[in-house]
């Protein structure tokens, strides 16, 4: 079963940055709220490092992600001020972020640099505005904004003798403001200059408390032990206890609204009870709580599972879920690009290859699918239809039917996918004698892979077993291989994905023999390892891929080599892999040297990616000699340095980086080349005032020459494509930008046998 809800249309954003001006997409979850906050008019959303708003009254939803400049580390907590014009977004890590007006963010390091605590104590989890004032709660004490200059103001330490003291909510009433922290609620007058002295707070009552709110007539207070308080001027009185750990408390709009997992209780001034909400309510699909709020009598529930629910105070049996179109999880372990769907998947292992504690937010590495089609958007493969696959690792297509896929399961054999819906789960118990192992209960059937050759034939690898090669014939038949004469102990072996180059080889990346070969038509096998054994810089390999010259490309734990032809496996008994020597301000360096390299990916120009561990990632010329891109989170919308996965849409260029904070892609231009230039086209076409990138040229045959002038004839721009797509800035070879006008594209092949002309428009 799939669940489809009610999801607002999102208008993804777009951002331009110095490198190149090129386009990137963001493909978030915001699923799992962290918190909300509200305007008079608007609902404010936060996901892990994500922002969405809907308008109350218009309906509309809007994102603020990496793509728009929001670098957000883990947000723990957001508020709108409405007087300012702003909206403050609160980090664990203690990282302040202001979105302006203008949709400028402005970042504020002042807790990250100068607060002279751990760094495991300066997550932020509040914020309560008075006075031009916003009073943030931390897990040290309290730091003070200054809405006029933008900056921090002071800092107060509110435990014994100045010492830290977690503060998790302040309030204000009659002069005085209120912070509930672990250790009793602390006050003191908003007018007193000293605050930063902790003597001029007053301890009113002990024992640990979870949050503070009031309204004009009282304040209410939640402890830790699930009872609500109410303050009436010389004591907190006990009034409510609940069943489960109170996690939100607030007030907005006239009520109280408190939290639990399970429940929402919303209570007039007078704290009687006016909604009781239950996460049993929601039927289509298991909810928890994080957080609540109301808004023109509407209660917005912030979810862990799936975004934000609106439930009206007047008929509490009405729901509907408000999020934006999105990946179910952020934390992307591979991503794969059919022509149609883009597939997702989120169970991982770590770099031992062991899939167990990894502290899944679905249980024990029980993760669904998301898939994003051009027709329908997101959605959703629950685990419940995979059949117990677990830990769920790559992706190949058919060939021969790309409605047909297989996805390996590092833990329970191999998922079959046909058109969208799992139908079969493959592993030891229905594969035949020389089909699928399970070298034991504990272990599972760990496979990785899979890939396909020229044949329709089905490569996987079988982690700890002996015949550790396996295929499955396109005849539905299965064959394994032996791989102990080249690896001692087969039991204890793990592979990374393997790759069939085109004679047919299969080239196996290993944990801890580095890497094997083998062809079952000649009956050859090959180990390269370290040193004489084949110049590996480490035994573990991480990743291989073949590009455009049959090169093989080789990343390790500890830095890259090449083969310079698949085909010396045929002809030679030995293969020495090499490094690529660059010049770095004047020396020799070995490119990657050292670096640990996740995974490498070959776009249509023959260029690499190499994603690089916690160090982003880089685009290097065919060769390596050239860096062209190296992009981080510091000098792109990448929302983590750590990629797990690359992958290349070699029809429109898309680079797609999955990463442990998000998904993102950047739209390329070096798309696999035409075998013609009979599907050459332009866009944008027309290119209007608006537009701020570049006009593409696509469709391409390798090393056409392009040629454009304006309508009389005069030359503004010449290039030669590498790959099926070239750009243009629009302007005369980097001088200016072109006039108004109609401008002539003049493509001819490498061998000017075939030609082709066309058009564009340009209106300034």
């Amino acid at each position: 079963m799939r669940y489809k809800f009610l999801i607002l249309t999102l208008f993804l954003s777009v951002f331009s940055f110095s490198q190149g001006n090129l386009l990137w997409k963001g493909y978030f979850s915001y699923n799992k709220i962290y918190d909300i906050s509200e305007s008079t008019n608007a609902i404010y959303g936060a996901s892990e490092n994500a922002l969405f708003i809907k308008g109350i009254f218009t309906g509309d939803i809007t994102t603020i992600n990496s793509i728009d400049g929001l670098k957000a580390d883990e947000i723990s907590a957001i508020y709108r001020s409405d007087s300012a014009n702003l909206t403050f977004v609160g980090n664990s890590n203690g990282l302040l972020l202001v979105v302006k007006s203008d949709g400028s963010i402005v970042p504020r390091r002042g807790i990250i640099d100068e607060v002279p605590v751990a760094p495991t104590i300066k997550r932020i989890n509040h914020f309560y505005e008075i006075e031009g004032k916003v009073y943030i709660s931390c897990d040290y004490g309290i730091s003070v904004f200054n809405l006029t200059t933008l900056e921090f103001d002071s800092t107060y330490f509110l435990g014994p003798s100045g010492s830290y003291l977690s503060v998790r909510q302040t309030t204000a009433k009659d002069g005085f403001i209120y912070a509930a922290t672990n250790n009793g609620i602390r006050r003191a007058s908003l007018a007193n200059p000293f605050l930063e002295d902790f003597n001029q707070w007053t301890d009113i009552s002990g024992f640990q408390w979870s949050g503070i709110a009031s309204s004009e007539n009282q304040i209410i207070a939640a402890r830790t032990d699930n009872k609500i308080f109410r303050y009436n001027g010389s004591a907190f009185v006990e009034q409510v206890t609940l069943s489960e750990n109170i996690i939100d408390v607030r007030a907005s709009n006239n009520y109280f609204i408190v939290t639990t997992l399970n429940h929402v209780y919303v209570y007039n001034q007078s704290l009687v009870q006016i909604a009781h909400i239950l996460s049993s309510q929601i039927i289509d699909i298991p909810v928890t709580f994080s957080c609540a709020t109301v808004i023109e009598e509407i209660i917005f529930i912030g979810s862990n599972e799936n975004g934000i629910i609106s439930i009206p105070i007047s008929t509490p049996t009405t729901y509907e879920f408000i999020m934006p179109d999105g990946p179910v999880l952020n934390d992307v372990f591979r991503v794969k690009k059919s022509t149609s769907t883009l597939w997702a998947l989120y169970g991982k292992y770590n770099r031992n290859y062991n899939p167990y504690n990894l502290e899944p937010p679905y249980g024990f590495f029980q993760y669904p699918i998301s898939k994003l089609t051009q027709e329908d958007g997101w959605d959703v493969i629950p685990y419940a239809d995979l059949f117990g696959a677990k830990s769920l690792s790559n992706i190949a297509f058919n060939p021969n039917n790309e409605n047909e896929l297989y996805i390996s399961s590092y833990y329970s054999g191999l998922l079959k996918v046909v058109d969208g819906v799992p139908t079969e789960l493959l592993n030891n118990t229905n594969t035949g004698s020389n089909g699928i192992q399970a070298p034991s209960v504990d272990e599972g059937s760990r496979i990785n892979g899979p890939v396909f050759d020229r044949s329709g034939n089905l490569w996987i690898t079988n982690n700890f077993v002996a015949k550790a090669l396996k295929v499955l014939r396109a005849s539905g038949s299965w064959e394994s291989y032996d791989l102990s004469d080249v690896i001692p102990e087969t039991n204890f072996e793990s592979y990374a994905i393997p790759v069939v180059d085109k004679n047919n080889t299969k080239w196996l990346p290993t944990l801890r023999n580095g890497l094997i070969a083998f062809n079952e038509t000649s009956n050859k096998s090959m180990v390269i390892k370290s040193e004489a054994l084949g110049n590996l810089p480490d035994i573990d390999v991480r990743c291989v891929t073949i590009d455009n010259r049959n090169q093989l490309w080789i990343g390790t734990a500890r830095g890259l080599r090449i083969i310079s032809s698949v085909d010396q496996f045929l002809s030679q008994d030995l293969i020495q892999t090499r490094d690529i020597i660059i010049n770095e301000d004047g020396l020799a360096q070995e490119l990657f040297f050292q670096q640990f390299i996740n995974d490498i990916a070959v776009d249509g120009a023959n260029r690499k990616w190499v994603a690089l561990a916690d160090a982003g990632v880089y685009l290097v010329s065919p060769n390596g000699q050239e860096t062209i891109y190296q992009f981080t989170k510091d000098n792109s919308p990448l929302p983590s340095n750590t990629i797990n996965d690359i992958e290349i849409d070699n029809v429109s260029g898309e680079v797609f980086f999955a990463t442990d904070k998000g998904l993102v892609s950047f739209k390329g231009t070096s798309t696999k080349p035409e075998e013609t230039l009979q599907n050459v086209y332009v866009y944008p076409n027309p290119v209007r005032p608006e537009f701020s990138g570049t006009i593409k040229i696509a469709g391409l045959t390798d090393k056409a020459i392009i040629k454009i002038t304006d309508i009389e004839g005069n030359l503004v721009f010449e290039t030669t494509s590498s790959g099926g797509t070239i750009e243009w800035d629009g302007t005369a070879f980097g001088k200016y930008k072109v006039a108004s006008g109609v401008y002539m594209i003049f493509v001819s092949a490498q061998d000017a046998v075939e030609t082709t002309v066309k058009k564009v428009m340009i209106i300034r």
